[in-house]
């Protein structure tokens, strides 16, 4: 196994949150090898112990933001097993905020390792039917939320607005200073995607590999977070979505052990596993041109394995 050096510096971090240095890890697999590729796994999921991978860019400057209005708490929302909750809630504390969760379903007991984590951290968890859950963008919502935790800091489902956009654009530019002519990666709100695409220009072509079933209407979220004029330097690939959001198969779970085995990391089961399946199947498809590198984002995650557990 060997490791790329090169490594992504931050520099005039206003915000608490720390962050470590990442690494480029290539991937030396006979596939891979055959393909002609080169292969590299950007591994931000090391980025950060807790709020690990895209999810410290996107909350990087919303943590600022936050500040900068004087708030002292920050709302967010999510499912029983959200990615965003556990960070949100490790980067409250970490700056000295506090926190709320919406979590979207009844309360049931004990809780699962991600809320058990987010509860210890500190964040209060108000559990609210699916019902209401859906309507958590409505104006009464935010309201309620307003009067009922004193204004605060409000954050949409996975974290991506954009400031959120910002953050992973901010990121995006920073992989630039080599040459690579693929960039992959697995796509929840929409958002990481986005911000990459916008780093990279027409420089390098991006694929978002979407973790939910109709991940191909995506597009119209993505495109909204580019904006009207926006790099055709893009494309979704929906087909590796496993049956649907943080659902897995045997046979996700047989390549994503496989993987493990032979790289010495871990992929998530929700986001990047799917991506990197998806990307091996490009591979044996010989879709990548020969001679090309692929740089693939680890977007963090590994938490996730608790409740696949």
């Amino acid at each position: 196994m060997q490791r790329n050096q090169n490594t992504l510096h931050v520099t005039g971090c206003q915000h608490m949150l720390r962050y470590k240095e990442t690494p480029l890890q290539e991937i030396l697999d006979p596939a891979v090898t055959a393909s002609g590729i080169r292969l590299l796994v950007k591994r931000e999921d090391l980025n950060h112990p807790h709020s690990s991978g895209n999810k410290w860019w996107k909350l990087k400057y919303n943590l600022d933001e936050a500040r900068r209005q004087g708030k002292e708490t920050i709302l967010t929302f999510g499912g029983a097993y959200s990615n965003h909750i556990y960070a949100t809630a490790a980067a409250a504390r970490e700056s000295g905020l506090g926190s709320i969760g919406v979590i979207r379903g009844e309360e049931s007991f004990p809780l699962n390792p991600t809320l058990s984590f987010a509860k210890k951290c500190g964040m209060i968890l108000q559990f609210v039917s699916r019902t209401s859950y859906r309507n958590k963008h409505s104006t009464e919502f935010i309201m309620e939320m307003n009067e009922k935790w004193n204004c605060p800091y409000i954050l949409p489902e996975g974290g991506t607005n954009d400031l959120a956009v910002r953050g992973i654009r901010e990121f995006g530019l920073g992989l630039k200073t080599f040459a690579f002519e693929y960039l992959c990666v697995s796509v929840g709100t929409g958002g990481t995607i986005a911000g990459l695409i916008q780093a990279m220009e027409n420089s390098t072509h991006v694929i978002g590999f979407p973790a939910i079933k109709g991940g191909e209407k995506m597009t119209v979220d993505i495109q909204k977070w580019l904006g009207p004029v926006h790099p055709g330097n893009w494309h979704l690939e929906a087909g590796y979505h496993q049956g649907g959001y943080a659902r897995v198969n045997r046979e996700l779970l047989a390549f994503m052990r496989e993987f493990e085995e032979k790289n010495g990391f871990r992929l998530d089961p929700v986001y990047t596993g799917k991506m990197m399946f998806g990307l091996f199947d490009l591979v044996h498809k010989g879709y990548f041109k020969r001679g090309s590198t692929v740089v693939a984002i680890h977007t963090g995650g590994v938490q996730g394995w608790a409740g696949i557990s």
